[in-house]
């Protein structure tokens, strides 16, 4: 979410609202800045991977899939498709952390998260592939080869509404798009490819206010080439979750309007807390055996719980630092566009987080915008690259903006075009960079991190400016 107003970043910009039209005021921008388990379990044993050719390198085919899903004439608004050699498979878990209460309402009891896991999945014959209607309430014997939709119905209707991140986060007036028209590229519960073993996992936060399916085209594309990809709804943050029994959870962020700053500073902190715990908590979860039972055929086995990273979008990638610096079961992580500080110092005299002041010492990838905004993130990441002890590079992606990194680059240009938000605030949104290359340059340089970091496969894309995404410019070299 952006307002006309400067000074204490995209996080804290991101986190005011006025009669019904959320203004999330800005570190936010960058913060916004079942049965459950507590030990990791033991990962099965590995096989190859079907990825051909360079890692993170997408062929013609994979640009045309990209460019022909960002249309710049279409009306329709579609998600790219993933160019992985697998087809994707996606299930929906509801879980409760019994260990503690919820930080935004403890008088609603435990903690819930609700997580969507999308995997490699084998392709269907020709024909039998089918888009099915908006889901209703699943239970754990769900199945068939339906396709998911982007949003269930009720988190569509919210999103799009007033009160949702469609409208306070990226400018779309009310009511004015169908956000249930649009459909994943995964089947909902069919086994995970035969033969899988040993998958690398990645965990996704979305930006803060933004649902856990807001950045679907790349988690769709990791899955495609042979990675778990578990994404994160963080309740009563995220514009909206739909719970086990089916109620809307909405954002209190809205109830931030005319908050003091002091206020604003407290909130992010308890946003940034329980995104971290969270985290966690999956991963606990994750460890479990018994839990990892429930899920489509052969997917509980296959994971490789000793190759977790984590990628994350404004407060999201935020989260993924954070979350990295504090929990070593974490491998690798990439922050696309969110600063890791906060409007106020805390005790020790610094805005700065804690991940921004000590770094991490495993291989990390900042991914920017060149905005206007752009500069919230200078003095946390300037910071956080200088204490950094393990592998890390910082690249800029030419012309983009803060939604450049997230499904709103492939979604919004066809709902401007159906009159739903004005050109200029698309230019807002998503930056002059075209769609297609934005997908495509994001798409490559965040597989080829994971691919290096988790799968040991090299492509050497990280190296140093590629003549293939002369948009991507490096920042500096990168370091280890």
């Amino acid at each position: 979410m952006r307002v006309q107003e400067r000074g204490d970043g995209r996080l804290r910009r991101r986190a005011v609202a006025a009669a019904g039209a959320l203004v999330l005021t800005g570190v936010l921008s960058a913060l916004v800045p079942a049965p459950e388990a507590r030990a990791a379990g033991a990962p099965a044993a590995s096989a190859p991977t079907k990825t051909p050719g360079a890692p993170g390198a997408p062929d013609a085919a994979a640009q045309a899939s990209a460019a022909a899903a960002t249309d710049s004439t279409s009306t329709r608004p579609a998600l790219p498709a993933p160019t992985g050699p697998y087809a994707v498979g996606t299930v929906t878990r509801h879980l409760v952390d019994h260990a503690r209460k919820d930080p935004w309402k403890p008088e609603r009891g435990d903690r819930q998260v609700v997580i969507s896991l999308f995997y490699p999945a084998d392709r269907e014959p020709a024909g039998r592939e089918t888009a099915g209607r908006e889901p209703q309430h699943r239970t754990a014997r769900e199945t068939g080869p339906r396709t998911a939709p982007h949003m269930d119905a009720a988190s569509a209707a919210h999103f799009g509404s007033a009160r949702g991140a469609g409208s306070f986060n990226y400018h779309v007036r009310p009511d004015a798009a169908d956000w249930t028209a649009t459909h994943t590229h995964a089947r909902v519960a069919v086994p995970v490819a035969h033969g899988s073993r040993a998958l690398p996992v990645v965990l996704y936060s979305a930006g803060l206010g933004d649902p856990r399916t807001w950045n679907t085209g790349l988690v769709e594309e990791l899955a495609s080439r042979g990675y778990v990809v578990v994404t994160v709804d963080h309740t009563y943050d995220s514009s909206e979750v739909r719970l086990a029994g089916g109620e809307l959870a909405e954002s209190v962020l809205p109830t931030l309007a005319g908050a003091s700053p002091a206020e604003i500073d407290a909130a992010l902190r308890t946003a940034m807390r329980a995104r971290v715990d969270d985290t966690r908590f999956v991963l606990d979860t994750l460890g479990s055996a018994q839990w990892r039972q429930g899920l489509p055929r052969g997917l509980g086995d296959a994971v490789d719980l000793r190759r977790v990273g984590m990628a994350g979008q404004s407060a999201g990638g935020f989260t993924a630092a954070q979350a990295l610096h504090d929990d070593r079961r974490l491998k690798a992580g990439i922050n696309m566009d969110g600063q890791m500080d906060f409007p106020l110092p805390d005790s020790t005299g610094s805005k700065l987080s804690s991940v921004a002041r000590e770094g991490v010492d495993r291989p990390f990838l900042l991914l920017g915008s060149d905005g206007p905004g752009a500069a919230d993130n200078r003095a946390s990441w300037a910071s956080f690259r200088q204490h950094a002890r393990g592998w890390q590079a910082e690249l800029t992606m030419a012309g983009a903006e803060h939604g450049t990194y997230t499904d709103a680059v492939s979604l919004l240009p066809a709902f401007a075009r159906q009159g739903a938000l004005s050109e200029e605030d698309l230019r807002q949104d998503v930056g002059t960079i075209r769609p297609d290359r934005a997908v495509a340059a994001t798409r490559a340089y965040v597989v080829a991190f994971f691919d290096r970091f988790l799968k040991q496969q090299d492509g050497r894309l990280l190296d140093g400016p590629s003549p293939r995404f002369p948009e991507v410019g490096f920042q500096g070299k990168p370091t280890s």
